[in-house]
């Protein structure tokens, strides 16, 4: 064989190998928070020359999600066994219609939740806001971006269930959203209405969408993100798609999104929403981002809300 072409074949096993070892370090900080005290990794501009470097192979620290505050109406701390022990607080509502579940992102806790569930109090509306696993309350560090939190759903589901609740609403937001995409597709929870905020499409795509802010190319390392996260987590992330989930959801749907989201596209909205059966609604939020909608639309969101609640309830 030509020595040029050996050392070319050299040169790309090379880089190939350093690729794989630089996405399995990446892939096991975004599916797995940093239990230490270690603070989360720094903006780029803000890291020094060494710490870049070492950030660009070992990946960006995660803390793990600890809750910032408590509820400031009585409630109650409820254990669950799930795939993990996972933690929920339930607060009641003195004229309760039924009960809304709320479910966090990728990266927060309950507590986060706490600024929407006081307005689905005032709706006459118990919440039980969910620690996923990994978060909060909630037993280990791991975090599937929805996949296995799915199961959790579910448990907090029966538990509802099991103690006589008939009107039960689901309200989830990024990972939360498509946890309860993927519940609802896996075990045909029969929820009387769900809300979701800015679900992404494909897991593939939520992770290509990482890459555009570097302004780098998101092939090949996206998908080798994506394989090695499923890998070490046990699950196929290529197939953990809600726009395929959308397709076995019929339950009324509030599907909700910031026009200006940089991690979730306009046209994995619009996929998700094509798919879904049964009564629809989309809003979107048009200087909104990725972000708690509350901050810029909380008239807006909570209206809508409002709206859409009044018409599952009329719907009985």
């Amino acid at each position: 064989m030509n020595k040029y072409l050996k050392r070319l074949l050299l040169t790309f096993l090379t880089v190939f190998i350093l690729l794989n070892i630089v996405a399995y370090f990446h892939a096991s900080k975004f599916t797995h928070f940093d239990n230490s005290l270690a603070p989360k990794t720094k903006g780029a501009k803000h890291l020094s020359f060494g710490q870049k470097i070492e950030t660009l192979f070992l990946g960006v620290n995660n803390p793990r999600p600890e809750n910032k505050t408590i509820p400031s109406r009585t409630f109650e701390t409820i254990k669950l066994k799930s795939n993990k022990e996972i933690e929920c607080w339930l607060i009641k509502s003195d004229t309760a219609k039924g009960t809304v579940i709320l479910f966090h992102g990728y990266g927060a806790e309950k507590s986060s939740m706490l600024d929407k569930a006081e307005i689905f109090l005032k709706l006459g509306y118990n919440t039980m806001l969910v620690d996923f696993m990994g978060s909060g309350g909630s037993e280990g560090n791991q975090t599937t971006i929805g996949f296995y939190e799915a199961e959790e759903v579910k448990t907090t589901f029966d538990y509802l269930t099991k103690n006589g609740e008939k009107n039960i609403n689901l309200f989830g937001t990024s990972m939360g959203a498509v946890a309860i995409m993927k519940a609802i597709n896996d075990y045909k929870l029969n929820a009387k209405s769900i809300i979701l905020e800015c679900p992404f499409g494909t897991m593939l795509e939520t992770v290509q969408a990482r890459f555009s802010p570097m302004d780098v190319p998101s092939f090949p390392m996206a998908n080798l993100l994506i394989f090695w996260g499923g890998y070490q987590n046990d699950f196929n992330a290529f197939k953990h798609n809600p726009i395929d989930y959308a397709k076995n959801i019929a339950c009324p749907t509030l599907l909700l999104y910031g026009e200006k989201d940089e991690k979730v596209s306009k046209s994995e909205i619009d996929k998700i929403y094509l798919n879904l059966h049964g009564t629809k609604v989309l809003k979107t939020f048009p200087l909104a981002g990725h972000e708690n909608y509350l901050n810029k639309y909380k008239k807006e969101w909570t209206a809508d809300i409002a709206m859409f609640i009044d018409l599952t309830d009329r719907k009985k």
